[in-house]
């Protein structure tokens, strides 16, 4: 996903230095190019060799070193780099760096990179509202670098507040966002349905499906990485919502119509992934028939169809994407609901075919349009999705 790919790793002092290392393995792993850099404060938490034996790559400290790669050490790995994460970022580094000061290795290289910087602030909460602290990352914010919020729990003196740095994780999915994949729907905005709705039948017990949200959060991770506006609208999921999106959650299929119709026309692209409930109680009360074995019947209606309302108000320009799961003819079944719906493309599946349905972590899509059929092969719902939001910018 990184093959090819540079990422500066600046570590300052600061107790939250120890979840690096991991961050350099997991970048590492997914084929980026990894160079640290430490201050002498971040020394004394954690050796340089951990992130040489990790990265393959001499962890630079000291500016006069002479035992370097290059004639300008910090010039040639600031043009080199596509990224660089400052993190964990003292207080006393970030004053550096907003005054424009770079006395070290560390700070001289920053200020030479003209690519994206992300800054993750880590220190004791009182120091981070300190208003001088705060002035620093707000003019850090002016000059274009992006500030990671902390996280809130105990910090390293037994108090509790903000001023954590986040998991390693958390600060891979941010470098994920910046230089994982091309932006090529930038300044597109794309609206996903995803998971579950539940109709309830009374305050214990409500109708659902198996859908677990996997392949919408899957589409709308996707599309975000490629420079989207994401909003995804969901119900019930097995699976959190992804970052850096605007995620709206509804519990049934009436709350998931109308945020749907309230946002679509502003859409470029809208896929509706979501599985609703096809039927809700008609009420609370009058629905329940007591049956002579003691049994409860319910009496249901269906609920509103939301793709047939988008495409019979489709705006110009717009482009429609639906899912269709089916048991049997797969292929006809789908070409009809494209037809009667009015969508421009409808991804197709089988709960019959292995590896395909709900639950799973893989899919199994045939893409449908009214000039092509591309049956894909058995992959995973993430490689699902890109293969998804590729079709639908030639659409």
């Amino acid at each position: 996903m990184l093959t090819g790919k540079t990422v500066v790793l600046a570590v300052s002092g600061s107790i939250a230095a120890y979840k690096i290392p991991n961050l350099a393995r997991m970048l590492k792993k997914l084929g980026c190019d990894v160079h640290v850099l430490m201050t002498q404060n971040a020394t004394q938490f954690i050796n340089p060799i951990t992130f040489e034996s990790l990265t393959s790559n001499k962890c630079l400290i000291d500016t006069f070193d002479r035992n370097f790669q290059y004639s300008v050490e910090h010039v040639a790995l600031a043009k080199k780099a596509d990224l660089v994460m400052l993190a964990p970022a003292s207080a006393n580094v970030i004053g550096k760096i907003a005054s424009g000061i770079a006395d070290d290795m560390l700070t001289t290289t920053i200020m030479a990179c003209p690519c994206k910087k992300i800054v993750s602030p880590a220190m004791n909460h009182n120091m981070y509202h300190n208003p001088i602290v705060q002035d620093n990352i707000n003019k850090l914010r002016r000059f274009g670098y992006e500030i990671v919020t902390p996280d809130t729990g105990m910090l390293a003196n037994g108090d509790n507040g903000d001023g954590r740095m986040p998991e390693e994780k958390i600060l891979l999915e941010y470098i994920l966002k910046e230089i994982a994949w091309e932006k090529d729907l930038y300044g597109k905005k794309i609206l996903v349905t995803a998971g579950a709705t539940r109709e309830s039948i009374d305050p214990v017990r409500f109708i659902t499906n198996h859908s677990s949200g996997k392949m919408g959060c899957a589409i709308a991770k996707a599309a975000m990485h490629r420079g989207a506006d994401v909003t995804l609208i969901h119900g019930h999921m097995e699976v959190a919502p992804p970052m850096f999106i605007l995620s709206i959650p509804v519990h049934d299929a009436k709350e998931m119509f109308e945020s749907v119709t309230a946002l679509s026309e502003k859409q470029d692209i809208i896929i509706k992934a979501a599985a609703v409930a096809d039927y809700t109680p008609i009420t609370t009360s009058s629905s329940k028939i007591k049956k002579s074995d003691g049994d409860m019947a319910i009496q249901l209606k269906r609920t509103s169809d939301i793709l047939r309302y988008l495409g019979e108000h489709k705006k110009d320009g717009q482009i429609i994407c639906g899912f269709s799961m089916e048991t049997d003819n797969v292929l006809e079944n789908s070409k009809k609901k494209l037809s009667s719906k009015n969508c421009d493309m409808i991804c197709a599946n089988s709960l019959r075919t292995h590896g395909a349905g709900f639950g799973t972590d893989t899919n199994v899509i045939t893409l449908i349009t009214h000039d092509d059929v591309e049956e894909l092969e058995l992959m995973s719902k993430e490689q699902a999705a890109h293969m998804i939001l590729n079709k639908l910018r030639t659409l």
